[in-house]
């Protein structure tokens, strides 16, 4: 009777103990390099949290790591942050949240729609009719900065001139553009620094006076993230079949009902990742809220960048507290979405 070699042990370290499993060493190897990833993204989320709770002179003295070990815990930069001092705390806050969920709602309604329209519909806009349109447009943007023409006015009369020189000239000159042109120019358009088309934005809000309001700046914010929406959303649509709308199309259902009933459902991973990457940009958007606001419609950004202009220096314990409190909204959603990100998932492997 013959008695099996045991393995060697460093088989037993680098051989998996079933099919799919991963090895000893292995598991050690990549669960290690996992954990000192995560320990390097997460320690200065644990440092700004651990700041919050220092007095000034465990900031200025330190630095210490360690709550009750190295310092004792204090609250006196949250309690002078959001209660001696609430008031343009809350007040930005709030205007951060009406401001970047009203214009994220509005991008990724609108840019859904496009990118819809752009993956079914074949378009082919005439060159010249593009041209008319865009000296209209600078001819009323003339009107209303140099003369002082009313923009209502202005803006009658170059939708006035477009309309009859397009239906005038658009049949002499057959050149058009294609789906594919119009995607890349609304793309080109993210391409475009904001802070290069700020000085004519501000004027343009300005005369039609609308500085230092929501509005603004979710106009703003909205056309600005749009293209990203429009970009994402596109290739989403063009993988879903047209099988399944061409069946509804069939059977009496409109544009507008297949894609809120069949399409948008189907695309739901998608829409919940542009949903979030457009609410992270609104949230963070900065230099469109320095130049168009002041002091009504002030956003979280420039609170926190107003707080490294004080005369007592950078407060770090209240900044701190800032930070803390504004990346809470972007992290809730973050959950929330990724659970919507995971049903759609599913939701394509079972239809797939």
């Amino acid at each position: 009777m013959s008695i099996a070699p045991r393995p060697a042990v460093h088989r037993r370290w680098l051989e998996p103990a079933r099919i799919g499993a991963m090895s000893p060493l292995g598991g050690i190897v990549a669960y290690g390099l996992l954990g000192l990833w995560a320990a390097f993204v997460l320690f200065p989320l644990y440092w700004v949290v651990v700041t919050s709770l220092k007095l000034p002179v465990d900031v200025n003295t330190g630095p210490y790591f360690l709550p009750w070990v190295d310092f004792v815990p204090n609250l006196h930069a949250w309690r002078g942050l959001l209660v001696d001092d609430a008031g343009p705390t809350f007040r930005a806050y709030l205007n951060s949240i009406i401001i970047a969920f009203s214009s994220t709602v509005l991008c990724v309604l609108i840019g859904s729609m496009a990118a819809y329209a752009l993956a079914r519909i074949e378009y082919r806009p005439r060159l010249v009719s593009i041209l008319i349109f865009v000296l209209a447009l600078v001819g009323a943007c003339v009107a209303v900065g140099v003369a002082g023409i009313d923009w209502r006015v202005a803006t009658a009369v170059a939708l006035a001139l477009f309309v009859l020189l397009a239906r005038a000239l658009g049949r002499r000159f057959p050149g058009a553009v294609h789906n594919g042109d119009i995607l890349f120019w609304i793309i080109s358009q993210r391409i475009l620094p904001p802070v290069v088309t700020i000085i004519p934005i501000y004027m343009m809000f300005q005369s039609v006076r609308l500085l230092d309001t929501h509005l603004a700046l979710i106009l703003a914010y909205t056309v600005v993230n749009l293209p990203i929406v429009v970009w994402l959303m596109y290739d989403f649509f063009t993988k879903i079949p047209i099988d399944l709308e061409e069946s509804a199309q069939l059977d009496g259902a409109s544009r507008f009902l297949i894609f809120f009933d069949i399409v948008l459902p189907l695309a739901r991973p998608g829409l919940a990742a542009t949903t979030l990457l457009v609410l992270i940009l609104a949230w963070n958007e900065y230099v469109l809220a320095l130049f168009l606001s002041t002091s009504r419609a002030q956003t979280m950004p420039i609170l926190v960048a107003a707080m490294n202009a004080g005369e007592k220096g950078i407060l770090w314990w209240t900044m701190s507290v800032v930070i803390i409190i504004m990346i809470l909204p972007v992290i809730l959603m973050a959950l929330i979405l990724q659970r919507f990100i995971a049903r759609g998932v599913l939701l394509g492997a079972v239809k797939g």
